[in-house]
């Protein structure tokens, strides 16, 4: 009998906002939320922004003057709006990005040429060319150099980035305000913060859960796709030299792409359990995902993070996309529309017709546990990961290129819920989590995988919603922002449309599909079963299946029957009672960030080790050994 890994808490931050209690979902159909809905939300971006702050005298902008809730959205509402989802470039000017520019010096007059520069600057070795002279007398520093010949060098200079939007934080949202960053890359800072989100959602106190299970039963598996590229990771290793720089001790370490899933186990848990951070490119949530799905299963695991973050917004790593041909640049976008002045907001176009993907930053985090453990603790189930299935494409001739593999995953996803769930379900209560990354290629070819499915499955008018048109490509975490995404349709009933195309393009193969760009309004719990899509550079492809809590509370109520889920039922009334009081500090602008930075650390000497089990000071229950011999037949 498998485990069946359930949902008890995720949480995370976008361009949309943050993604625990469904947030950022619902930024992303706020046209078709209620007034009060609607309210809720924007409220509550308007605090994670600092544009207001929440006291005894209600809510108050940083001049003093105190608003209801209803005013702040008369206020603030447009610029919200404005200042969350795909944007042009905040976070540097794209304008004018810092380079250096190659010279070539000469005289103008003569045979040679003098400067004057402190003699502590002189470059090592000294230029064959060179002649140096002190100057200025006894005690001074400075020296002449005379050029003889020619003088190649580097000057400061910057240049204009052709791409100038990207899906960025919520302006004013600063993840290291949170708690003590100490330099740290903005990757690990959106980390701690996504990571923390999830754990409060959760409604049940960390310890609480830790004491249930063995310190070797719980499981975090994270990384990033790009490693930490900014000044504070390898970004500013790497050019720390080259621009006349000191490389800092903590750039290489803090850079590494498992810090995701370290720093998790290091600052926010605790940890002492198995970790992992495997890179699949554009798919790395989903192969982390797998580890936890199938270490649930297998009942090696209890309690499983699994996340991925990545803060890919810097000049080098969108001109590296850039100079692929991957991202859609501001010409591109005019030269679409047919304008002088593009739509920066509607850069990202799935399906549509369009010029490129759009990159973003993201962290998004998910706490799994078994089905027992959940009902033992009372926990929330906001749904269930069935299966993730990953496949390579085979001989390749194009790295970026599409391939077999995806066909593979998608067909197997459908499959195991079909086997679980039945064809009926998938027919007519299923939709699909493109990865629609708003490329010309990715909108055919991935339209033509699922047409393919839908024909094989005898599926029609199959919803597609495709979430990057909202938030953007963050690579490694996309399929964490799908399955926020997807959650949040899951509890409100709507499939988010693409409403940053006029119209599906031509080349897509839509005729068992249904692409939409405006909202699905449906009632909450149409829908039983979620595919997540995620194609990668590479050939890393993946699939998940991912239920509705409603389908996971008929399984539960079939493995244990009505009686022990009534109980489960009354202890999980306490637990969303926790979870909403955290949900209310959040939107009050206090996220209670978990950064336990040198506390309670494990005093190695008193660890106590048996030839049974190893017991370690601070953990409830001791880690068994393993004992028993899983080769006895062939020993």
């Amino acid at each position: 009998m498998s485990r069946l890994p359930v949902i008890v808490g995720f949480g995370g931050f976008n361009a949309a906002g943050r993604s625990s209690f469904h947030h950022g979902y619902r930024r992303t159909v706020i046209e078709s939320l209620s007034k009060e809905l609607r309210q809720e939300t924007l409220v509550g971006l308007a605090t994670l922004m600092k544009l207001v702050s929440y006291g005894e005298s209600g809510y108050v902008d940083p001049d003093g003057m105190s608003y209801t809730a209803a005013e702040v959205v008369t206020k603030f509402g447009e610029q919200i709006l404005n200042s969350t989802l795909i944007r042009r470039i905040e976070l540097f000017d794209d304008t004018k990005v810092h380079t250096h520019q190659k010279v070539e010096l000469s005289a103008s007059s003569s045979e040679h040429f003098s400067f004057c520069m402190a003699a502590k600057q002189l470059p090592h070795p000294l230029p064959i060319s060179w002649t140096v002279v002190p100057i200025g007398g006894a005690g001074s520093d400075k020296v002449q150099v005379t050029v003889a010949t020619t003088f190649n060098g580097l000057v400061d200079s910057t240049r204009d980035l052709p791409v100038k939007s990207a899906g960025q934080l919520p302006t004013g949202f600063d993840p290291a305000d949170h708690y003590s960053s100490r330099s740290h890359p903005r990757g690990l800072q959106m980390a701690v913060t996504a990571s923390s989100d999830a754990v409060h959602s959760v409604g049940i106190n960390w310890a609480t859960i830790a004491n249930a299970v063995h310190p070797d039963e719980i499981g975090v598996f994270a990384a990033s796709g790009m490693s930490q590229l900014d000044e504070n990771g390898n970004g500013g290793m790497m050019q720390a030299r080259l621009k006349g720089e000191r490389v800092s001790a903590r750039q290489l370490p803090l850079g590494l792409n498992t810090m995701p899933a370290d720093f998790v186990n290091a600052y926010v848990l605790g940890s002492v359990g198995i970790t992992g951070a495997v890179t699949g490119a554009c798919a790395s949530f989903l192969y982390n995902l797998r580890l936890g799905v199938d270490d649930i299963r297998a009942g090696k695991r209890r309690v499983v993070v699994v996340g991925c973050t990545e803060a890919p917004v810097v000049p080098e790593v969108i001109e590296g996309y850039a100079t692929m041909g991957a991202l859609g640049t501001a010409e591109n976008l005019r030269k679409l529309d047919n304008v002088t002045e593009c739509d920066y907001r509607r850069a990202s176009r799935p399906f549509g017709e369009n010029c490129g993907f759009t990159i973003a930053e993201s962290a998004q985090y998910v706490v799994l546990m078994d089905d027992a453990l959940a009902m033992e603790l009372g926990a929330d189930i906001h749904g269930a990961v069935s299966d993730v299935f990953v496949h390579a494409d085979g001989f390749k001739k194009s790295i970026p290129g599409p391939g077999a593999g995806n066909y593979i995953t998608m067909t197997k996803a459908v499959a195991s819920a079909v086997a679980i769930l039945g064809l009926e379900a998938v027919r007519t209560r299923s939709f699909v989590q493109a990865h629609g990354s708003s490329t010309p290629q990715n909108r055919v070819t991935e339209s033509l995988i699922l047409d393919k499915v839908a024909t094989c499955f005898g599926i029609s008018d199959w919803p597609v919603a495709a979430v990057k048109a909202y938030v953007g490509h963050p690579l490694a975490p996309a399929s964490g922002d799908q399955l926020m995404s997807s959650l949040g349709t899951f509890h409100h009933g709507i499939i988010p449309g693409i409403k940053t195309i006029d119209r599906v393009a031509d080349d897509v193969n839509a005729a068992r599909l249904r692409i939409s760009n405006k909202d699905i309004v449906e009632p909450a719990g149409s829908r039983d079963v979620c595919f997540l899509n995620s194609k990668g550079f590479g050939g890393n492809n993946a699939t998940a299946a991912v239920f509705s809590p409603q389908v996971v509370e008929r399984m539960l109520k079939r493995r244990y029957g009505d009686d022990a889920f009534a109980k489960y039922a009354k202890r999980r009334e306490r637990t969303r009672k926790q979870a909403a009081a955290y949900d209310n500090s959040a939107s009050q602008g206090d996220l209670q960030t978990i950064y336990q930075f040198g506390e309670n650390m494990i005093d190695e000497s008193e660890i106590v080790i048996e030839p049974e089990r190893i017991t370690l000071p601070g953990f409830a229950q001791a880690i068994e050994l393993p004992l028993d011999n899983p080769y006895a037949d062939m020993v």
